[in-house]
């Protein structure tokens, strides 16, 4: 039941909240009144177009006349020879001089509007910062002034009835502090809704583990049977636990199909297509649906046991290991995703250099793994995996492939990371006009270049494609 306030305990506190609620206000005060910008000395106009030579130039752009001086005898005759000779050099040499003072007069009035252009953006931001002070300054005049408005109408109401202004207040706070206490039972309820769920995930796994086992032991009770390791450490728990983690993380299996579903083309007519690391089977399930024959291979006896229960071709074993026991040239192609990242670099190498003698001449390999150059990727996908032994750059692994033995390597990406989320470049105008605020948009365009430059290089390191795989085929 909601209880009045009128107490003495209630005024001390109702006191106490509204001293903290003062001082609280004043800190932001505070902060605002800090927060406001200073007027910075602008830079000053560029220097007016040098124009001294000007006059120079268009009074002496011309050489001697183009005709000889009349005269009769031996010796006009002779000056006319010789103007002859040279008045070629003189008329190219006065059309040179001609073109040059035409363009240097032409370009006098685009340097004058240029300086001037200038100088008025100059000014037009000179303003708008003065305006900005000004509206900041104005800004925090009305929040100190908004605090003795606010307690004006505080006490005309409390004038008209303090009664039951004292009991709104007190219901107010009462309800807020229901209202907040079911907001957080809320979020803890939706917490340990989140715990149960991962809890569940695990506790099935270990469930259909012990039920795996239990059926395993009942069918070999009085047989002497070596039951083969069932991961790195040989725990169930290694197993079943990393099943619920992938279910968690990864991603549901039909998510992973959908990513799958474009590599599968790459075995088009194929055979004996094996898949290193089969997990819960999703890529060999495309490839039955396509009628390729596949098979898989994972180290984990939870996953082979997901895949076998689907009524897929699915071995428990080390990878290096079985294809190892393999006839050379036996398989028509081999699939591979996010597992190279599990490997140490001696045993990747050692097991490219089998995968390479077990394939057939004409068959495929795909390796498909986190992009450890999209920084996205790093670290979120790959850091979260407890597993993950060293990340693999895209030009690693594909040199790695071609060192051994095999053809047409190339690089395929894949998952790009939603434009949505990434950076955001600025929308420049794209309209001119020729007017002063013309030369200050083409100016901001020209700096909204710059930035959306620098947004396209964060993009490519942070928010680029969040897997990838190399392709190679063994000639």
């Amino acid at each position: 039941m909601l209880t009045p306030p009128g107490s003495a305990d209630d005024l001390a506190r109702l006191k106490r909240e509204r001293e903290d609620a003062d001082r609280e206000y004043n800190d932001a005060l505070t902060a605002l009144d800090g927060a406001i910008q200073r007027l910075r000395e602008m830079p000053l106009p560029p220097r007016p177009y040098d124009e001294f030579q000007i006059t120079p130039l268009n009074e002496r752009w011309e050489l001697l006349p183009l005709k000889p001086a009349e005269g009769g005898g031996w010796l006009g005759w002779l000056r006319g020879r010789v103007w002859a000779m040279v008045s070629p050099l003189f008329e190219r040499q006065q059309a040179f001089n001609s073109a040059l003072v035409d363009h240097v007069n032409r370009n006098v009035a685009m340097h004058r509007e240029t300086t001037r252009a200038t100088a008025d953006m100059l000014s037009v931001c000179r303003e708008e910062l003065e305006r900005l002070v000004e509206f900041q300054s104005k800004l925090i005049l009305w929040a100190q002034q908004i605090t003795l408005y606010v307690d004006t109408k505080d006490r005309s109401v409390a004038g008209l009835s303090k009664a039951l202004a004292a009991a709104l207040s007190g219901l107010s706070d009462e309800l807020q502090k229901r209202w907040e206490s079911m907001v957080a039972r809320e979020r803890r309820y939706d917490a340990q809704v989140n715990d149960v769920r991962s809890t569940q995930s695990v506790m099935q796994r270990a469930v259909q583990a012990l039920k795996r086992e239990r059926e395993l032991r009942g069918a070999t009770d009085g047989v002497s049977v070596e039951v083969p390791a069932r991961s790195p450490g040989g725990s169930a728990f290694d197993a079943y636990k990393y099943v619920a983690f992938e279910d968690q993380f990864r991603g549901s299996q039909q998510q992973i199909r959908e990513r799958m579903a474009a590599y599968v083309s790459e075995f088009k007519g194929a055979g004996d297509v094996l898949e290193v690391g089969c997990g819960r089977g999703e890529f060999l399930d495309l490839l039955r649906e396509q009628g390729i024959p596949a098979r898989g291979v994972d180290i984990n006896c939870e996953m082979v046991a997901l895949c076998r229960d689907r009524g897929l071709d699915a071995t428990e074993g080390d990878a290096l290991s079985y294809l190892l026991a393999q006839p050379d040239g036996s398989l028509g192609g081999l699939f591979a995703a996010q597992v190279v990242e599990h490997l140490e670099p001696d045993y990747l190498m050692r097991l490219l250099d089998v995968m390479y003698h077990k394939l057939r001449p004409g068959s495929r390999v795909v390796l498909e793994t986190i992009n450890p150059a999209c920084w996205s990727a790093f670290f979120d996908s790959y850091i979260r995996d407890f597993t993950h032994v060293r990340p693999l750059h895209p030009d690693t692994l594909r040199y790695l492939l071609g060192a051994g033995g095999f053809q047409r390597v190339e690089i395929r990406y894949s998952t790009p990371f939603p434009d949505e989320s990434k950076l955001q470049p600025i929308r420049a105008s794209t309209h001119r006009a020729a007017s002063a605020e013309a030369v200050a948009a083409e100016s901001l365009s020209g700096m909204a270049a710059v930035i959306n430059e620098n947004v396209r290089r964060l993009n490519g390191l942070l928010f680029t494609y969040l897997d990838y795989a190399v392709i190679g085929e063994r000639l």
